[in-house]
């Protein structure tokens, strides 16, 4: 898709699923440096809240950018740059083992020094599951060349 054809109301997904099996979600934990027992312990968190272990919020927001590169991939763009949040929730756990995927939505696009900016909608969820896992707006800079100003 050229950045041209990207415009408010487009309607992108679903994604694919992606599973979140403990072994991500120990990666996750050793790349952040937090072990949390909720995520890591799966005998402690048996007896917690959920009764298993489950993902960070944070692992399921950055699987936004693959999914959306999944959903999104514009071919014009020299770089693409994740410029930022503007609202992030996560209102339902991941337990390990869930399968996730992801719908968006274009909010908002305008022209910025260099290229596009553009504002997606983003809904994560859990398969079988009634409420969303994760719900977020996220800003992305598509640069019409690689030196351009984020």
């Amino acid at each position: 898709m050229r950045v041209a054809d990207v415009q408010p109301g487009l309607e992108l997904g679903p994604s694919e699923w992606r599973t979140i099996d403990q072994s991500r979600i120990d990666a996750f934990a050793g790349a952040t440096d937090d072990p949390q027992w909720i995520h890591t312990d799966p005998e402690r968190a048996a007896a917690g809240p959920f009764g298993t272990t489950i993902a960070h919020g944070y692992l399921t927001l950055a699987l936004l950018v693959p999914f959306s590169s999944e959903l999104l991939a514009v071919e014009d763009a020299a770089l693409t740059v994740n410029y930022g949040l503007n609202r992030v929730r996560f209102p339902a756990p991941v337990p390990s083992g869930s399968r996730i995927r992801a719908r968006f939505r274009v909010d908002a696009v305008a022209a910025v020094a260099g290229g596009t900016q553009v504002t997606l909608a983003a809904t994560v969820e859990r398969e079988g599951a009634d409420k969303p896992v994760c719900v977020a707006e996220l800003v992305f800079r598509y640069l019409t060349s690689e030196g351009g100003p984020p």
